[in-house]
């Protein structure tokens, strides 16, 4: 598959890094010689100078024989024009942007992306993806991380063990007898900031972090046995009212009911944006560092309270005052990976990461075959494949065992009849199943081999 990508920031260089481990052609456009330089020197990917809409360029990057354009520069006019130019006069088959302005979003101007004027397939916002991230830790409180697979059928969960942890040393092969009738099963370990796929013979240990894949109807049960039986939030404190902030507030009324939430903005004209967008919200224009300010938000009897100013730093500082000052679930908003080591180490093992996010929604939309969906775990440590198995998947009616599948690839779930099946050694997939597989990075294209899916990007 031909790709181009427009921009070489983190999120680009993030999806160069991923499609070009898959044997994918690449060509990154960016007006940065500094960024292409790194571009050439650290992935196998052609990097081009120049500005991502200028038809010029993408002809020299090869749009002519393109078979998606992917557009993450950091404005969102030139991300708009490369996919119009992209698909007027190189007829490119697939085009994706990230955008960030909201105006752009606004259902009045719905027609200015259809076929007919701006053609863009899929547009990615991640202040929206981002504020969707913190609803669901909400929806599903307790967990770290949270993916709906399989439309919602399934979850992929993160959740910590703590020092209360019942589960704490428990070997993993005697999980199915303390839980017999528990559809659940646990895909990854996380320890010292290291994953790995465990055996049945692996413990979990205090502070590691486990993700596992259920049904939604068992979620609940299964964080209480991990220890974790939180309720619900009904009064939260959001620090921060930019754009993400004001995303999650309404994806927040949208979802939750009979939730209490107060803003607190440190800049005095976007505090009164906010106060005339939003009737039942306190907005308080104060620093989120500020004890006094906390203390009048009551923030020791506050449910949880949510940092997502543009600065990591206040993001992180926000959070350990609002635990000190006694709020029990604090989730900080952190773009710098070179924090996460920092984060749990503070107790803050709830991080939600932009660049995780965008990346992940835009492989998301980069169909290959039969796979119907691609999450991302852990940055790029590994990443949960949904795929359809078809009449002529070469695998079918082969039970497991018999299934030589590569070293890092792991059947974890099978959707049958909407029955979920949680795959021992004499389970068979057969056709029609909607098949969840952990594969680490790198292993997708084998995936994709045994499932005998041709290259489709539609």
């Amino acid at each position: 598959m031909r790709v181009i990508i427009c921009g070489a920031g983190e999120v680009g260089f993030s999806i160069g890094a991923y499609l070009s481990r898959e044997s994918n052609d690449v060509t990154i456009i960016d007006q940065s010689p500094e960024m292409i330089a790194r571009i050439n020197m650290d992935l196998d990917a052609n990097g081009i100078v120049g500005s991502a809409s200028s038809p010029e360029v993408l002809n020299a990057a090869g749009a002519n024989e393109a078979d998606m354009i992917i557009a993450v520069t950091e404005h969102d006019e030139v991300n708009m024009v490369a996919c119009q130019v992209a698909h007027s006069l190189f007829n490119v088959p697939k085009k994706i942007a990230r955008i960030r302005d909201q105006v752009f979003r606004d259902p009045a101007w719905a027609n200015l992306f259809s076929r007919a004027h701006m053609p863009i397939d899929v547009i990615i916002s991640p202040e929206v993806e981002v504020a969707k991230a913190f609803d669901m830790r909400l929806s599903i409180p307790g967990t770290t991380s949270v993916s709906p697979l399989a439309d919602e059928k399934l979850f992929l969960c993160g959740v910590l063990c703590e020092e209360d942890c019942p589960l704490v040393n428990t070997r993993l092969k005697q999980l199915s007898s303390l839980f017999p009738d528990m559809n659940a099963r646990i895909v990854t370990i996380v320890r010292k900031g290291v994953g790995f796929i465990p055996k049945a013979d692996d413990q979990m240990l205090i502070n590691d972090e486990v993700f596992f894949i259920a049904e939604k109807k068992q979620l609940k049960r299964i964080l209480a046995s991990f220890g974790h039986e939180e309720q619900k939030a009904q009064d939260i404190i959001i620090v921060g009212g930019g754009n993400i902030g004001l995303s999650l507030i309404r994806q927040i009324q949208k979802t939750q009911s009979n939730v209490n939430v107060k803003i607190i903005e440190s800049c005095s004209n976007r505090a009164i944006e906010l106060s005339e967008i939003l009737e039942d919200v306190l907005i308080l224009n104060a620093s989120g560092l500020d004890k006094k300010i906390l203390e009048e938000a009551n923030i020791a009897q506050t449910d949880t309270l949510i940092a997502v100013t543009e600065d990591d730093e206040t993001n992180i500082l926000a959070s350990l005052l609002a635990k000190q000052y006694g709020c029990d679930r604090v989730i900080p908003l952190v773009n710098r990976e070179s924090y996460n080591a920092v984060t749990g180490t503070l107790g803050l093992g709830a991080v939600v990461s932009p660049k995780a996010i965008t990346v992940s929604s835009v492989m998301r939309h980069v169909r290959r075959g039969r796979v119907k969906a691609v999450h991302n775990l852990l940055g790029n440590y590994a990443e949960v494949l949904e795929i359809e198995a078809s009449e002529s998947t070469s695998i079918l009616n082969t039970p497991m065992k018999n299934i030589d599948f590569p070293k890092d690839v792991y059947v974890c779930a099978i959707i049958r009849n909407n029955e979920t099946i949680m795959p021992t050694a004499e389970t068979s997939i057969k056709a029609g199943d909607h098949v969840v597989i952990l594969t680490k990075q790198g292993e997708a294209h084998s995936v994709e081999k045994m499932f005998s899916a041709q290259v489709d990007i539609f």
